[in-house]
């Protein structure tokens, strides 16, 4: 390998640390890694950096938001020319979310998405919501309140044996 091209991938890999370090304005304990939507980072050959990044839906409000904290971020390292793609397809998944993301969201009192959501794409059994567990307590004993939370990624529900109302992240 030239040393060119380890320049390249060094200052692909410093560029996707930086943006890696923006957090999700609706739920800031989430960077936009540990969300999934972080797709893709490039540096090109003048310097100048691409970042391509997919919203949970294609109607998320917080996308302005972000692309703003990624110029932010690249701005304070130095980079003058930012460039950021949104891109609908694939369209966003939970499955892309991290381990580490979902144990913030736990953390957070978000009930982290459970399962796969590449079931409910193809044709066969029905799938049935088994109970979320509440972020506070850990029971099971849980109730759905509304389809929609805060967002629209989020549930809204409530723990029977600790009274506690929580979030819980859906299965997309």
């Amino acid at each position: 390998m030239t040393a060119v091209a380890v320049e390249q991938i060094t200052g692909t890999q410093k560029a996707w640390d930086i943006a890696a370090t923006v957090c999700d304005p609706e739920i800031p304990v989430l960077t936009i890694a540990d969300l999934g939507i972080l797709r893709d980072v490039r540096v090109g050959d003048s310097g100048d950096v691409t970042v391509t990044i997919t919203p949970t839906y294609s109607g998320c409000p917080a996308m302005d938001a972000i692309r703003d904290d990624l110029k932010t971020a690249f701005a304070k390292e130095g980079y003058a020319s930012v460039h950021v793609d949104l891109v609908l397809a694939p369209a966003w998944t939970t499955d892309w979310m991290t381990d580490a993301g979902k144990a913030k969201l736990q953390e957070y009192g978000i009930a982290p998405p459970t399962g796969r959501s590449d079931a409910a794409r193809h044709a066969g059994p029905i799938r049935l919501q088994m109970a979320v567990k509440c972020p506070q307590c850990s029971s099971l004993n849980t109730k759905e309140l509304t389809r929609f939370g805060s967002t629209s990624c989020k549930a809204l529900y409530v723990c029977k044996d600790c009274l506690e109302p929580f979030d819980y992240f859906k299965v997309l």
